[in-house]
């Protein structure tokens, strides 16, 4: 059985919901500690200049530092998500899908959601419903995870069961000070994802590894689920 631990982020790409679609057991990374100005917090969309960085506000200050991800809550009085929300509107209100789409976007920026997670995973859904992904999620926040790093993932990977570890590329470096996947008999794989190139909206060039919502604006839907090819490495 194959597990993935992710942190849950914000407007991820599609690798991240290639590595949903290819686990067995996808287990939401909340435990750890949030780390600022990091993709939990930030991810980027297409616009007439090439991209645009949006970056979620949180709460923080005495007492808040060292956070679990699950604890922490979106600064909601700086009304930034209303503004994500306007620069989403304006620069994807011309694609193929954004009267289909849209709606659903706007409902939850429009919810006044306390937590980060919690938006996050609203956010992860509509990637999940429309790539048309059906799993079971589990919280690593539920497991009592013993260790960090290395020892938190084989922890994870013996608590659901799993004999194989897909972890993305970018994880490689700090796996590799520590791997002991082998001696505890978990397999480790590498995700090797190749990302699709589409038609954004009526730009001539395109620009790889946006937010997800960039695919499912452009592209036509009866498709979506096709996206990327995949392979893994060891």
């Amino acid at each position: 059985m194959r597990c993935v631990i992710m942190q849950p982020t914000y407007l991820p790409w599609l690798g991240y919901f290639d590595l949903i679609r290819r686990a067995d057991i996808f287990v939401y990374l909340d435990h750890v500690q949030f780390e600022r100005q990091s993709w939990q917090q930030r991810n980027r969309i297409r616009n007439r200049d090439g991209e645009m960085l949006l970056s979620i506000p949180v709460i923080h200050g005495t007492g808040l530092s060292g956070q679990s991800i699950r604890d922490v809550k979106i600064d909601n009085s700086r009304n930034t998500l209303k503004k994500h929300l306007t620069s989403i509107k304006l620069y994807y209100s011309k694609s193929l899908n954004f009267n289909k789409l849209f709606p659903e976007v706007e409902k939850i920026y429009s919810g006044k959601i306390q937590y980060l997670i919690d938006f996050n995973l609203e956010i992860i859904q509509i990637g999940i419903k429309y790539l048309g992904i059906s799993k079971n999620f589990m919280f690593s926040s539920k497991m009592d995870v013993q260790g960090n790093r290395v020892e938190a993932l084989i922890d994870i990977c013996k608590k659901t069961g799993a004999d194989t570890y897909l972890s993305p590329v970018g994880s490689k470096q700090y796996i590799d000070e520590n791997n002991i996947f082998a001696e505890n008999h978990i397999t480790l794989e590498y995700q090797q994802f190749a990302h699709p190139i589409y038609k954004q909206i009526n730009y001539n060039d395109f620009i790889s590894h946006l937010a997800f919502i960039d695919y499912l604006f452009n592209i036509d839907m009866e498709t979506a689920s096709g996206f990327g090819t995949f392979k893994t490495s060891y």
